[in-house]
Protein backbone atom coordinates (compact mmCIF):
# COMPACT_ATOMS: atom_id res chain seq x y z
CA UNK A 1 0.00 0.00 0.00
CA UNK A 2 1.68 3.20 -0.78
CA UNK A 3 1.67 6.37 1.30
CA UNK A 4 -0.08 9.07 0.46
CA UNK A 5 -1.08 12.31 1.68
CA UNK A 6 -4.67 14.48 1.83
CA UNK A 7 -5.44 17.06 -0.90
CA UNK A 8 -6.12 19.85 1.60
CA UNK A 9 -3.13 19.17 3.05
CA UNK A 10 -1.08 19.54 0.08
CA UNK A 11 -3.30 22.41 -1.14
CA UNK A 12 -3.28 24.32 2.41
CA UNK A 13 0.90 23.53 2.51
CA UNK A 14 1.56 25.25 -0.66
CA UNK A 15 -0.89 28.21 -0.02
CA UNK A 16 0.92 28.25 3.82
CA UNK A 17 4.45 27.94 1.75
CA UNK A 18 4.21 30.91 -0.31
CA UNK A 19 2.43 33.20 1.96
CA UNK A 20 5.22 32.72 4.36
CA UNK A 21 7.90 33.31 1.96
CA UNK A 22 6.12 35.91 0.24
CA UNK A 23 4.76 38.06 3.84
CA UNK A 24 7.66 37.34 5.73
CA UNK A 25 10.89 35.54 5.07
CA UNK A 26 11.14 38.06 1.73
CA UNK A 27 8.40 40.28 2.15
CA UNK A 28 10.43 43.29 -0.02
CA UNK A 29 11.65 40.55 -2.18
CA UNK A 30 9.25 38.81 -4.16
CA UNK A 31 11.75 37.86 -6.85
CA UNK A 32 13.91 35.93 -3.97
CA UNK A 33 11.22 34.59 -2.89
CA UNK A 34 9.83 33.34 -6.24
CA UNK A 35 13.38 31.45 -6.46
CA UNK A 36 13.59 29.95 -3.38
CA UNK A 37 9.50 28.31 -3.35
CA UNK A 38 10.99 26.97 -7.04
CA UNK A 39 14.02 25.65 -5.59
CA UNK A 40 11.93 23.71 -3.09
CA UNK A 41 9.51 22.80 -5.87
CA UNK A 42 12.79 21.42 -7.58
CA UNK A 43 13.66 19.61 -4.59
CA UNK A 44 10.19 17.93 -3.94
CA UNK A 45 10.20 16.99 -8.41
CA UNK A 46 13.70 15.72 -8.17
CA UNK A 47 12.65 13.10 -5.50
CA UNK A 48 8.98 12.15 -6.83
CA UNK A 49 10.80 11.42 -10.44
CA UNK A 50 13.33 9.32 -8.59
CA UNK A 51 10.62 7.78 -6.84
CA UNK A 52 8.36 7.02 -9.81
CA UNK A 53 10.86 6.03 -12.26
CA UNK A 54 13.07 3.18 -9.82
CA UNK A 55 11.13 0.35 -11.56
CA UNK A 56 11.62 2.17 -15.26
CA UNK A 57 14.53 1.85 -17.98
CA UNK A 58 16.05 5.01 -18.64
CA UNK A 59 14.12 7.22 -21.51
CA UNK A 60 15.76 7.65 -24.84
CA UNK A 61 15.05 11.26 -25.95
CA UNK A 62 13.20 14.33 -24.58
CA UNK A 63 9.71 13.97 -26.22
CA UNK A 64 9.33 10.50 -24.11
CA UNK A 65 10.85 12.14 -20.76
CA UNK A 66 8.00 14.85 -21.31
CA UNK A 67 5.54 12.12 -22.17
CA UNK A 68 5.81 10.51 -18.91
CA UNK A 69 5.59 14.30 -17.00
CA UNK A 70 2.56 14.36 -18.39
CA UNK A 71 1.12 11.25 -18.34
CA UNK A 72 2.54 9.13 -15.13
CA UNK A 73 4.09 11.93 -13.35
CA UNK A 74 1.02 13.72 -13.81
CA UNK A 75 -1.45 11.30 -12.71
CA UNK A 76 0.36 10.59 -9.38
CA UNK A 77 0.45 14.11 -8.60
CA UNK A 78 -2.61 15.20 -9.68
CA UNK A 79 -4.85 12.42 -10.17
CA UNK A 80 -5.52 13.22 -13.79
CA UNK A 81 -3.20 13.56 -16.66
CA UNK A 82 -2.23 16.63 -18.79
CA UNK A 83 -4.54 17.93 -20.98
CA UNK A 84 -2.56 19.33 -23.54
CA UNK A 85 0.87 19.18 -24.87
CA UNK A 86 2.08 20.81 -27.86
CA UNK A 87 5.84 21.07 -29.16
CA UNK A 88 7.58 23.21 -31.87
CA UNK A 89 10.48 20.25 -32.17
CA UNK A 90 13.07 22.47 -31.41
CA UNK A 91 13.52 21.95 -27.38
CA UNK A 92 10.76 23.88 -26.54
CA UNK A 93 7.13 21.66 -25.06
CA UNK A 94 3.80 23.56 -23.26
CA UNK A 95 2.20 21.47 -21.20
CA UNK A 96 -1.87 22.83 -20.83
CA UNK A 97 -3.82 21.56 -17.59
CA UNK A 98 -7.20 23.16 -18.21
CA UNK A 99 -8.47 22.72 -14.46
CA UNK A 100 -4.84 22.96 -12.52
CA UNK A 101 -5.81 21.83 -9.04
CA UNK A 102 -3.85 24.02 -7.21
CA UNK A 103 -5.49 27.22 -8.83
CA UNK A 104 -9.36 26.00 -8.67
CA UNK A 105 -9.59 28.27 -5.80
CA UNK A 106 -7.80 30.92 -6.74
CA UNK A 107 -9.35 34.29 -8.35
CA UNK A 108 -7.85 37.35 -9.79
CA UNK A 109 -11.09 39.53 -9.43
CA UNK A 110 -10.97 42.41 -7.18
CA UNK A 111 -13.38 42.92 -4.28
CA UNK A 112 -16.29 44.25 -4.74
CA UNK A 113 -17.11 48.06 -4.43
CA UNK A 114 -13.66 49.84 -4.87
CA UNK A 115 -13.10 52.82 -7.19
CA UNK A 116 -11.55 51.80 -10.48
CA UNK A 117 -7.73 52.28 -9.56
CA UNK A 118 -8.12 50.13 -6.08
CA UNK A 119 -9.98 47.72 -7.85
CA UNK A 120 -6.82 47.66 -10.83
CA UNK A 121 -4.19 47.90 -8.12
CA UNK A 122 -5.90 44.42 -6.28
CA UNK A 123 -6.14 43.10 -9.45
CA UNK A 124 -2.79 43.16 -9.80
CA UNK A 125 -1.64 42.40 -6.60
CA UNK A 126 -4.24 39.24 -6.73
CA UNK A 127 -2.50 38.42 -9.94
CA UNK A 128 1.13 38.35 -8.61
CA UNK A 129 -0.20 36.24 -5.64
CA UNK A 130 -1.12 33.66 -8.44
CA UNK A 131 1.67 33.54 -10.32
CA UNK A 132 3.66 33.22 -7.08
CA UNK A 133 1.80 29.50 -6.50
CA UNK A 134 2.99 28.49 -10.03
CA UNK A 135 6.68 28.98 -8.88
CA UNK A 136 6.61 25.45 -7.21
CA UNK A 137 4.98 23.33 -9.84
CA UNK A 138 7.59 24.87 -12.09
CA UNK A 139 9.89 23.92 -9.92
CA UNK A 140 8.76 20.37 -9.63
CA UNK A 141 8.55 19.45 -13.46
CA UNK A 142 12.19 21.13 -13.85
CA UNK A 143 13.60 19.27 -10.81
CA UNK A 144 11.80 15.82 -11.93
CA UNK A 145 13.12 16.61 -15.42
CA UNK A 146 16.66 17.14 -14.36
CA UNK A 147 16.77 13.96 -12.89
CA UNK A 148 15.56 12.48 -16.06
CA UNK A 149 19.13 14.21 -17.05
CA UNK A 150 17.21 16.73 -18.86
CA UNK A 151 18.04 20.31 -17.98
CA UNK A 152 15.40 22.95 -18.69
CA UNK A 153 13.84 26.27 -17.92
CA UNK A 154 10.41 26.55 -17.07
CA UNK A 155 7.53 29.13 -16.94
CA UNK A 156 4.39 29.15 -16.55
CA UNK A 157 1.34 30.95 -18.13
CA UNK A 158 -2.21 31.48 -17.07
CA UNK A 159 -4.78 32.38 -19.49
CA UNK A 160 -7.95 32.03 -17.91
CA UNK A 161 -8.15 30.19 -14.12
CA UNK A 162 -8.24 27.66 -13.65
CA UNK A 163 -6.40 26.98 -16.94
CA UNK A 164 -2.64 26.65 -16.25
CA UNK A 165 0.39 26.23 -19.16
CA UNK A 166 3.62 25.37 -18.32
CA UNK A 167 6.09 25.79 -20.95
CA UNK A 168 9.49 23.65 -20.85
CA UNK A 169 11.84 24.84 -22.70
CA UNK A 170 14.99 22.28 -23.16
CA UNK A 171 18.65 23.82 -22.52
CA UNK A 172 21.41 22.73 -24.94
Amino acid sequence: MGREVSESCVDSLLTEMVSTYCNRFYANKPELAARRIEAIGYQVGHQLSERYTMERPRFTDHLEAIKFICKDFWSELFKKQIDNLKTNHRGTFVLQDNRFRWLTRMSVDPPQGESQDNSADGENKAAQATSMHLYFPCGIIRGALSNLGIPCAVSADISNLPACSFVVRIKV
